[in-house]
């Protein structure tokens, strides 16, 4: 999460060029601002950490979602004059491009919220209309913005898991038989194929350089985690 956002903060004050970034995360539950401030956040802070699972706070907006090894993250942060005007296009295009990079893993992907995925929204990739596969959110700052996807690539069942107490705790409806994985929809599926799918369309869409990440940005990225690792439980 410090690291989206330290890329976030130095593309849009003009210090790095527009930056995309695939990792693969460690085992957490990211937190929206809207569960930060309810009355049951604390307690599903708690839950998270007994599932073994550590609790962070999101960059962008919406509910709570998982991370774990068998996901894919990927994070694009961009600059813009005016990155406020751009919000759905943006979202629009990220989500088209996740749908066409799973259709070409074999997938029958679709771009919409599945009812009573977790952390549901309209830029949800589903796979039959049935099972969410990736969930996308965005923050906008001055001069700049970060659109990040997770992508479920296995083990549907560890994130159905976590967030049964989880989401008990904060009170929100769902059903975790919405929850899916690529690995669900096709067996040969592995994460790398999954990380190789992404970059393929970014690549298709973008004129990528590959990079790694500077040291300003480490120490940068290493000053902000405080503010991601969750007060709660």
């Amino acid at each position: 999460m410090a690291i989206s956002r330290a890329l976030m903060t130095r593309v849009a004050a003009g210090e790095l060029p527009d930056t995309l970034r695939i990792s693969r995360p460690a085992a957490s539950v990211a937190f929206g601002k809207r569960d930060v401030i309810g009355t049951g956040y604390p307690a599903a802070a708690a839950a998270a950490r007994a599932e073994g699972y550590e609790a962070v706070e999101r960059v962008a907006g919406g509910r709570a979602s998982v991370f774990h090894d068998q996901t894919l993250h990927f994070g694009h942060s961009v600059h813009q004059a005016d990155p406020r005007t751009e919000v759905t296009r943006r979202f629009e295009q990220t989500a088209a491009l996740a749908a066409r990079a799973l259709r070409g893993l074999g997938i029958d992907a679709h771009v919409g919220e599945v009812e009573g995925e977790y952390c549901p929204g309209e830029h949800s990739v589903n796979a039959r209309h049935e099972a969410k596969l990736v969930g996308l959110g965005q923050r906008v700052i001055q001069h700049g913005a970060h659109v990040g996807g997770v992508v479920v690539v296995d083990g549907a069942d560890r994130v159905r898991g976590v967030l049964t107490p989880v989401y008990e705790a904060l009170d929100l409806d769902w059903r975790p038989e919405t929850t899916g994985s690529l690995a669900d929809e096709d067996g040969a599926v592995t994460w790398e194929r999954a990380r190789m799918a992404i970059e393929a369309e970014y690549s298709s869409a973008y004129d990528l350089e590959p990079a790694t990440l500077d040291d300003d940005t480490l120490a940068l990225a290493e000053r902000l985690a405080p503010e991601h690792t969750s007060s709660g439980g």
